[in-house]
């Protein structure tokens, strides 16, 4: 059987899981203030000593320095994010997974036993550093060892597992949310990143990782255990292929044209008539961020990574995730509004777990266009059901707003990013982009709150417009990539180019 036919193999799928622990607790990070938010910063008894001798029952914070704190996560991630890139080409996607751990574990306890604000939001960013990092580490490695036939399933996991993340947050969260209890919250997180630390170490690096640092016969030993009791010969030709050229891939495979199926071989050497590759190609050095906006072919596919990670932003899933209480506070008491926003985060763990049933059924460009467009009519309804004060409008526009960001906007553009861009660029394209999604989110988080005191509802028409712009761009720029090799993908590019 060859391996380009393989599926689920279970060592695969083991890797895949592991590797999105780290997702887990990204997860988690987002949604550990959520409930507990104001028992955190405005309980009854304030810094004073009441329940616990060693810590003070909350920590006291104004509005805005409280928003800066929940969000200061985002600053963390933003720098692991941009730094990111460097670290997992230069450690490899396995050992930056493992050692990325240590923000969330500094980073959690310190939030369970600060004694001031400033211990806090110094473990938030610790935790923000893990979380920037393993944005990029993880989808790169998932994308890098999946199946071609299960690669979009398997890339929907990472953003399964920070839902399921920010819904355990939550719900475990509510009998929590009281003083001493709320600093265990905060804490929670070191418990996937211990697992993670320990457990990662049990499963393989990229391969195409070690291709692209020439440790060849590693790589080869690395995708037989991913592909167990099949043939990967054509597969490991294609990606020493994607990295090193034609020539010196049928060097080193000892295949040549006669040992592929003709259309293949066809392509190859169309390829090099083309120029698209040549065969005194060799290892290619790793880009840096100013590089890839120098290459025509890279800077083409960094532009359309940007594009969708600051689409995945300025759509607004975060304002409707951060805000949803305040939107269900229009039509319902305090207390139903609570629970409402629990059933929201629920909402978006069930269509997740949709998208995970259909990326690779439909594909990634049919989910994201329908995705895009039902969070432009959603936003719409939100507006009316804000102006008419339509309580039952309002739940429904804003669970099906969920809907369509979880099956498509949410996992697609991390998803997207490992699978569209060659290995030698894609820790600057991932770094840039990681970095440029953290951004967007930290200013979601800061803007949202006083545009949504402006104009309260209408504000919604702005996502309404993102939505729009970012279903055209879909349906003009972005590529299939169901069912096409990572190398495959690329060459795409360069033949539309």
């Amino acid at each position: 059987m060859e391996s380009l036919d393989l599926k689920m193999p279970k060592y695969m799928v083991y890797c895949v899981v592991v590797a999105c622990l780290g997702s887990f607790s990204n997860g988690w990070v987002i949604g550990s203030a959520n409930v507990p938010g104001e028992v955190t910063h405005a309980c009854e008894n304030g810094s004073a000593h009441v329940s616990s001798g060693a810590f003070p029952d909350c920590l006291p914070m104004a509005t805005g320095l409280w928003g800066f704190a929940v969000s200061a996560f985002c600053v963390g991630g933003l720098i692991g994010g941009l730094f990111g890139g460097n670290i997992q080409t230069k450690f490899g996607r396995k050992k930056t997974i493992i050692f990325n751990n240590l923000g969330w574990i500094l980073g959690g306890l310190l939030q369970g036993v600060a004694v001031n604000p400033a211990m806090f939001i110094v473990g938030r960013i610790l935790c923000g550093l893990s979380c920037g990092l393993g944005s990029l580490a993880t989808p790169t490695y998932v994308g890098e060892i999946s199946t071609i036939k299960a690669r979009g399933t398997m890339g929907t996991c990472n953003q399964f597992a920070i839902v399921i993340g920010i819904l355990l947050a939550s719900v475990i969260g509510l009998p929590l949310a009281s003083v001493p209890l709320w600093r265990i919250n905060y804490a929670l997180v070191a418990i996937p990143a211990i697992a993670q630390f320990f457990l990662m170490s049990g499963c393989v690096e990229s391969p195409r990782y070690l291709v692209s640092i020439n440790r060849i016969e590693e790589a080869k030993e690395s995708l037989q255990r991913l592909r167990p009791n099949t043939n990967i010969e054509k597969e490991f030709f294609g990606m020493v292929e994607g990295q090193l050229g034609t020539a010196a891939a049928r060097a080193i495979t000892g295949m040549d044209s006669a040992s592929i199926n003709k259309d293949d071989a066809k392509s190859f050497d169309d390829q090099i008539e083309d120029g698209v590759v040549t065969g005194e190609e060799g290892v290619r050095e790793s880009m840096n961020m100013i590089q890839i906006f120098k290459d025509p072919l890279i800077r083409r596919i960094a532009l359309t990574v940007l594009a969708l990670h600051v689409i995945q932003q300025l759509i607004g899933m975060n304002a409707v995730m951060y805000y949803s209480t305040t939107i269900f506070n229009m039509s319902f008491s305090a207390e139903m509004s609570k629970y409402m926003a629990i059933v929201t985060t629920v909402v978006n763990f069930a269509s997740t777990i949709l998208s995970l049933i259909l990326i690779d059924r439909m594909g990634r460009r049919p989910l994201l266009l329908i995705a895009e467009a039902g969070a432009c009519l959603f936003s719409v309804l939100l507006i009316i059901g804000y102006v008419y004060n339509l309580g039952a409008l309002l739940v429904v526009s804003v669970f099906g707003y969920v809907l369509s960001f979880a099956i498509g906007v949410g996992p697609i553009p991390w998803m997207i990013t490992s699978e569209v861009t060659p290995v030698y660029a894609s820790s600057a394209v991932g770094a840039i982009a990681t970095a440029m999604n953290w951004a967007m989110n930290f200013l979601i988080g800061q803007c949202f709150p006083i545009v949504f005191e402006g104009i309260k509802g209408y504000s919604f028409a702005i996502f309404a417009g993102v939505a729009a712009l970012a279903f055209a761009f879909t349906y003009l720029k972005v590529p299939e990539t169901k069912g096409r090799s990572l190398e495959d993908i690329v060459k795409g590019f360069e033949k539309s180019s």
